[in-house]
């Protein structure tokens, strides 16, 4: 049998000497959370069949169980190559929700706590080479307690409105790779455009006397920089470039960058294959530049989710036709919304010059909640915990990726009736720790609704025709922006005042069209915006059109986010159906999302 998701999985940090786990494992449901109660930890193989890397509620993992349930366990046997003597062994998860216990022969080798990012143990205690091994995951997901960051996952059995099925285990892929045990655990890279260079600051497994690191940068197959440092962790190096070809949306160049770790004896112990690209992101007053040249922004929501796969594509193929798709559609880049898109994603987007913002299901989180209102100082202090370790995870991860512009950490946090203090308090945190994790990239810390510390102005202004739109784009009180929610001055929100930041309608649009060819595919709950009141293609292309040249034309508007890429189950607003097939032919919606007005020279 073919395995499915078969690529390798982390094409930004690449060896040669890995195993792909996805495909047939067993599992059973743990309704009681007993588990380790009954000593699953220990078991040799369960009852049930799935296919990882699928997550048990989607059609691709042949079991298609929707209702609720808040634990599972996983079995296969992991067979350990010979070859592998001596080296230092790394079971790789792309993404398991939420809470994941791991265990090797009934001994646990490691718990991540966490649903959307990835993680990895070293086994290499666990495990011996040429032998086989019993891996059992027993994960547990608590989507209802309010605690953990869970997305656009519905709390209600039914998808409704804009949440959709739920993914619980499972749902990306599964690996496992053998490297020397003093060989690198990553290397961050950091573009310095201005002075044509890159600074590399690697991190390693094991620390030792003597150690070297060489880099080497290639530009189709030529270096063209390298340098060879002292190999310690978080010790940087910089690398001068002789040849600069920045990387931009419409010619996106990629850098090849090789390192090779070298013992105190000078044999070689590591050797990684990488890929960096040469851009620059930052916000000058209320405009932003990329690569130190003005850019609009002409985004989509993508929310990432695949009719038979939930959180998972099916294909790598389909993680690269969605970018082409938006961009054919007129769009250079997305919102990546309330989920974390695996690393294929992100290195597609790299390859095709896709802008994207990372964000992270912040949706479940009751420390955002309305404020933080009622909750018992337990609750709020739990999820805050999980959001931020998770976030710092994500952060981390996709931090090389040159297609990501702009960090979003949250999503629709408004004021509630109380605990003010402690909402911002919440938000400054988020926001200081994202600039501290990654001072390279805007922060836009909520998006839409209420700002406490913000690099960016973004609302979310929906409206069924321009002249409204206006309106709340161009206060009629003379305000310089829309404040989607006023706050009472008797509240003293002081840190929410507008201070001149790029101004963004970071969600619009929505319009539910419902081509008649497609008619009789849609749920029973079938909603979008301003119900159903486009009736054909012109209709549709002109709604969108007249807004998006209205924001284009407005001068104090920096981007726009178009709600949203594709349908999602009932929420029958995207401009591709849940199939990807577009509603208008896309030269039709590229005429309207790709208006530039007299902003040609931001068209990059």
């Amino acid at each position: 049998m073919n395995i499915p998701r078969g690529e390798y999985p982390r094409p930004q940090f690449v060896r040669d000497a890995w195993q792909n786990l996805n495909g047939e494992w067993s599992f059973e449901f743990d309704f009681g959370l007993s588990a380790l109660e009954r000593g699953r930890q220990n078991a040799t193989g369960f009852d049930r069949k799935i296919l990882v890397p699928f997550c048990p509620e989607s059609d691709l993992s042949g079991v298609g169980y929707k209702d609720f349930f808040e634990g599972i366990c996983y079995h296969r046997m992991l067979d350990i190559p010979a070859q592998w003597g001596g080296k230092r062994i790394i079971l790789h998860f792309g993404g398991v929700d939420y809470e994941c216990h791991c265990f090797i022969d009934g001994r646990e080798a490691g718990v991540h706590y966490g649903g959307s990012v990835s993680f990895s143990f070293d086994v290499t205690a666990f495990v011996q080479a040429g032998k086989r091994h019993n891996l059992v995951l027993v994960v547990r997901d608590f989507l209802r307690k309010g605690v953990q960051p869970s997305g656009k996952q519905s709390y209600e059995f039914k998808s409704n409105g804009c949440s959709y099925t739920r993914t619980t285990g499972i749902w990306s892929t599964v690996w496992m790779e053998a490297l020397d045990m003093l060989g690198l655990r990553g290397c961050r890279i950091t573009p310095d455009l201005d002075d044509g260079a890159f600074h590399f600051e690697p991190a390693f497994y094991a620390e030792c006397r003597g150690r070297r690191m060489r880099i080497r940068v290639l530009a189709d197959g030529t270096e063209v920089g390298s340098a060879e440092v002292a190999g310690n962790t978080g010790v940087r190096a910089t690398v001068k470039l002789s040849r600069i070809r920045p990387w931009f949306p419409k010619t996106p160049f990629l850098y090849d960058i090789e390192y090779t770790v070298i013992e105190a004896s000078g044999k070689v112990v590591d050797t990684v294959a990488a890929y960096a690209g040469l851009r620059k992101i930052h916000i000058e007053g209320d405009r932003v530049f990329l690569n130190n040249k003005p850019i609009f922004l002409r985004f989509v929501l993508d929310q990432g989710f695949y009719r038979k796969g939930v959180w998972t594509a099916p294909t790598d193929e389909d993680l690269k036709q969605d970018i082409l798709l938006s961009q054919a559609a007129g769009f250079n880049g997305a919102r990546l919304h309330q989920k974390v898109f695996e690393e294929r994603f992100h290195y597609w987007a790299d390859k095709l010059g896709y802008l994207t913002w990372g964000e992270t299901p912040s949706w479940g989180i009751m420390a955002l909640d309305h404020g933080c209102n009622d909750y018992p100082a337990s609750i709020v202090y739990e999820s805050m915990l999980n959001l931020l370790h998770e976030w710092r995870e994500i952060v981390e991860r996709d931090y090389n990726h040159p297609s990501i512009i702009a960090w979003t950490p949250t999503n629709e946090t408004h004021v509630g009736r109380n605990n003010l203090e402690l909402f911002k308090r919440c938000i400054t945190e988020i926001y200081d720790a994202t600039k501290q994790l990654d001072p390279t990239r805007p922060c836009n810390e909520c998006s839409g609704y209420v700002h406490v510390k913000t690099d960016f102005w973004t609302v979310h202004i929906y409206r069924k025709n321009v002249q409204e739109l206006k309106a709340a784009l161009e206060p009629a009180d003379g305000s310089p922006v829309c404040t989607t929610f006023p706050v009472d001055n008797s509240n003293d929100f002081e840190m929410a005042a507008y201070k001149g930041q790029p101004y963004i309608n970071d969600e619009f649009g929505g319009f539910l069209f419902l081509p008649p060819k497609l008619t009789g595919k849609f749920a029973d709950n079938t909603w979008g915006y301003y119900g159903v009141e486009i009736k054909t293609e012109e209709q549709f292309h002109d709604i969108i059109a007249e807004q998006v040249k209205y924001m284009v034309d407005l001068k104090k508007c920096s981007g726009f986010c178009y709600t949203q890429l594709t349908d999602v189950e009932q929420e029958q607003n995207g401009v591709l159906t849940f199939d990807r097939l577009p509603k208008i032919p896309l030269d039709r919606l590229k005429d309207a999302f790709g208006y530039l007005g007299d902003r040609q020279d931001e068209d990059l």
